[in-house]
């Protein structure tokens, strides 16, 4: 029987367990990331996370860029959410 690792997020400090021996069944296997996405949260984060900070975080890059096409797009026109700072 494979051990199963009890982790925190080191995003939202959520207990979850890692299944990295068997990792079809993992929490997080279910997350499907682009590579850029992976590069994204690798650059932040260097252990596992929980799988719902992995969906914020997967969404937060493809906002993050969605905004950064429209401020090339509008240039000087362009306005920061209000919720950015």
């Amino acid at each position: 029987m494979i051990k199963h690792e009890e982790k925190y997020c080191p995003r939202c400090k959520t207990e979850f367990e890692c299944k990295v021996g068997s990792i079809q069944l993992c929490q997080c296997a279910d997350i499907k990331l682009e590579h850029k996405e992976l590069e994204y949260i690798r650059g932040l984060y260097e252990s596992c996370l929980c799988a719902r900070c992995m969906k914020e975080l997967k969404t937060e890059f493809h906002n993050q860029n969605y905004q950064s096409k429209l401020k090339d797009i509008l240039g000087v026109f362009y306005r920061s959410p209000k919720n950015e700072k």
